[in-house]
C-alpha cells in the first residue's frame, strides 16, 4: 500500500497550478481528493476546471470529486466538506492552496481588491480548516498544509505589497496558532512555500511572462515536498515553516534540475517573502 492510498485529501484552489500537482501527487499513491475551486466552466485566461482536474486526478489513479466552491462563502465551504465527507467517509487531510493576488502598492490597492485577497487568503483559511477540523480529529493521522510563507518580518517584504504580504502571513499565524490549539488532537498545521518561483500563470502574468517562467521551477517540486510533509507523523511533525526545497533535501532529494521548467544552469529566481535561492547538490 502506496503513503497515501485510501486517504482523503480537501484541497482548496486544485483547478489548477500549485493545487492541482499536490492532487495529482497524492492520487498517483491512489488517494482521494476533493477539487474545491471557483472554476466549473473555462475561464478565458486561467487553464482547468474543477472537471478537467477531476479528470486529471482519476488518470493519474486517485478517485476525485469535483465541488464548485468559493471559499469566501462559508456555506459554500460547509456544503462542500460535507459532500466530501457523504462520499468518502471523512477528511484525512486539508489543503489551503486557494489564494488571490495583487502585487501592488498602498495607492494602487483599491477596496475591491483588497477585500478579495483578505476574503480569500486570510478569512478563506481559517474557514476551510474550521470546516475541516471536527473531521480531521477522527482522521488516523490528519495534517493541514498552508501554502503561505515562513514568517520572515522584515519590512522590505512588505513595503512593496503591503496587502497582499498581510494576508499571506496572515494564514502562516492562523496555522501556527491552530498548531497549539489542536496540538493534543493529533492534527499538524504546517505551512508550504517555494524557494523559488513556481511555473503558474501567475508567474506568468505578473512576474515577467516568459522570462519569468524560464527562471522558475515546475509545480512537480511543491508537491513533492507536500507529499514528503503530508506522509509525516502529525504528532511529530507539526508547527512548522517549510521550504520545499529544504523539505526534500531533507528526505534525500539530491537532483533538482528534473524541476527547472527551462532545463540548464540559468540563475533561479527567488519566491517572494524568501532569501535569495540557496544552492543545493545539482540543482541551480
Amino acid at each position: 500500500m502506496t503513503m497515501l492510498s485510501g486517504k482523503t485529501l480537501f484541497i482548496s484552489g486544485a483547478s489548477r497550478g500549485i493545487g492541482l500537482a499536490i492532487a495529482l501527487r497524492a492520487a498517483a499513491d491512489g488517494a482521494n481528493i476533493a477539487i474545491a475551486a471557483k472554476t466549473s466552466t473555462p475561464h478565458p485566461k486561467l487553464p482547468g476546471t474543477i472537471h478537467t482536474a477531476a479528470e486529471q486526478v482519476r488518470q493519474a489513479g486517485g478517485q476525485a470529486l469535483a465541488l464548485e466552491c468559493d471559499i469566501r462563502f462559508e456555506q459554500q465551504i460547509e456544503t462542500a466538506v460535507a459532500r466530501t465527507v457523504e462520499t468518502f467517509g471523512g477528511i484525512d487531510i486539508c489543503v489551503n492552496n486557494a489564494s488571490a493576488i495583487s502585487l501592488t502598492p498602498t495607492l494602487q490597492t483599491d477596496p475591491k481588491r483588497y477585500d478579495l485577497m483578505h476574503q480569500i487568503n486570510v478569512r478563506g483559511t481559517f474557514m476551510v480548516s474550521r470546516a475541516c477540523i471536527p473531521h480531521l480529529r477522527r482522521a488516523a493521522n490528519p495534517h493541514v498544509l498552508t501554502l503561505s510563507p515562513p514568517l520572515n518580518l522584515v519590512a522590505r517584504w512588505f513595503a512593496p505589497y503591503p496587502a497582499y504580504a498581510l494576508s499571506k502571513y496572515s494564514m502562516s499565524i492562523y496555522a501556527m496558532a491552530m498548531a497549539e490549539e489542536f496540538r493534543a488532537d493529533g492534527i499538524a498545521f504546517n505551512t508550504l512555500w517555494p524557494r523559488t518561483i513556481i511555473a503558474t500563470a501567475a508567474v506568468r502574468n505578473l512576474l515577467g511572462g516568459d522570462a519569468a517562467i524560464s527562471r522558475s521551477r515546475k509545480p512537480d517540486i511543491v508537491a513533492d515536498a507536500a507529499h514528503a510533509i503530508l506522509t509525516r507523523s502529525s504528532r511529530e511533525f507539526t508547527g512548522r515553516h517549510c521550504i520545499d526545497e529544504e523539505v526534500l533535501l531533507a528526505a534525500g532529494v539530491t537532483d533538482f534540475q528534473v524541476y527547472r521548467t527551462v532545463p540548464g544552469a540559468g540563475k533561479l529566481a527567488p519566491d517572494l517573502f524568501v532569501a535569495e535561492a540557496a544552492p543545493t547538490p545539482r540543482s541551480t
